[in-house]
């Protein structure tokens, strides 16, 4: 390994707007910026020209890596066989530990660039009296996206730079890439899961393209009674209304899944409210491992997420084993989704968090 410099920094850079201004501001500070693009499909022509334009404007080196490889078997395998478990993966919370910072640390370290960078909007806290390294979430940015970084360790965190940790709205990211004279400045946000085109296919098809042949089953209310026949249990998630292809005459709602019965249960709204979520492969910040820290054992309280769209709620640690854990929210929320994370902060730090069960 080269020895690492800290004026020197690797940035994740897609060709959007966010990496690229991330790129500039690091410049503006005397960083010498290196950009790296994740290639997760493979031989992506239109997306490395974009980038390659915007790491020119910006006078920037550029590294390429067709990451297709790593991708397919980390992610999109999860996000499959999830599916077709009748789960809801989110298959950024995946991508990030195991592939794009893990490539980013290693490359970095390749390179000799101490420091790492993206464009998230998060911020990096050091702790100095633990000292470790905390994400800190920013209440106020309604693009705060501290929820799909929870699963990053110290070794990533105590290397890694937010440009735009401190940036409260998306609009003042376009402003400075505006005057800057960067072409990208009112590019469009990327969607939701970088691998479907959502106006070309939709989940489903995607999952048949990927092998999975989807059974049909029964519909049944909560008492088991059968209402009708649905189309395979990965087409279905908690909460969902519309699409369902059956009429009961009241709304109805998808509140459980069973792949091992191939059923899908259907209720009211009322229903889907839970005070009680249990997770399980529990990741906690400080102890880069499903280790729980003692300072959580002995303060409990905490606030929680259970998706990246839903506000975080106040809840406690009931029981942790073996990285398992349950916790109880005061009021009940809303759909807590198999396959999703939830996530855990205390004084707007994330301290840890696990995968819906």
């Amino acid at each position: 390994m080269k020895e690492l410099l800290k004026n020197k920094v690797l940035l994740g850079l897609s060709g959007g707007v966010d990496s690229t201004t991330a790129a500039l501001l690091l410049k503006k500070e005397g960083f010498h910026v290196t950009g790296f693009y994740f290639d997760v499909l493979g031989e992506n022509v239109e997306g490395r020209k974009a980038v390659q334009k915007v790491s020119d404007e910006l006078e920037i080196p550029l590294i390429v890596a067709d990451t297709s490889y790593l991708f397919e078997k980390i992610v999109i395998d999860d996000f499959c066989s999830n599916y077709v478990k009748g789960r809801t993966p989110n298959p950024c919370i995946i991508c990030n530990p195991n592939v794009k910072f893990k490539l980013l640390i290693e490359t970095a370290n390749e390179i000799g660039a101490y420091y790492i960078a993206t464009g998230h909007y998060a911020e990096i806290y050091n702790d100095a009296e633990k000292n470790k390294f905390f994400i800190k979430r920013n209440p106020n940015n309604n693009k705060d996206q501290s929820y799909m970084l929870h699963r990053l360790g110290q070794e990533v965190l105590s290397r890694l730079i937010f440009p735009l940790a401190k940036f409260t709205d998306k609009t003042l990211t376009r402003e400075i890439a505006m005057k800057s004279g960067l072409s990208n400045a009112n590019k469009k946000d990327s969607q939701e899961i970088c691998f479907i085109d959502n106006e070309r296919e939709s989940y489903e098809d995607f999952l048949v393209r990927k092998g999975y042949k989807a059974q049909p089953g029964n519909f049944v209310d909560k008492d088991g009674k059968i209402l009708g026949k649905h189309k395979g249990v990965a087409c279905y998630t908690i909460g969902q209304r519309k699409g369902l292809g059956i009429a009961l005459g009241r709304p109805a709602f998808v509140t459980a899944i069973d792949s091992s019965e191939n059923t899908v249960t259907l209720g009211s709204n009322e229903d889907l409210f839970k005070k009680e979520v249990s997770a399980e492969d529990c990741f906690f910040t400080e102890t880069s491992s499903g280790e729980i820290p003692k300072t959580l054992l002995e303060n409990r309280d905490i606030y929680a997420k259970i998706r990246y769209a839903s506000k975080s709620a106040k809840a406690s640690i009931k029981e942790y084993k073996d990285g398992n854990i349950t916790v109880e929210f005061e009021e009940g929320q809303r759909g807590p989704t198999p396959g999703q994370s939830i996530v855990f902060y205390q004084n707007d730090l994330i301290v840890g968090g696990g995968f819906i069960k």
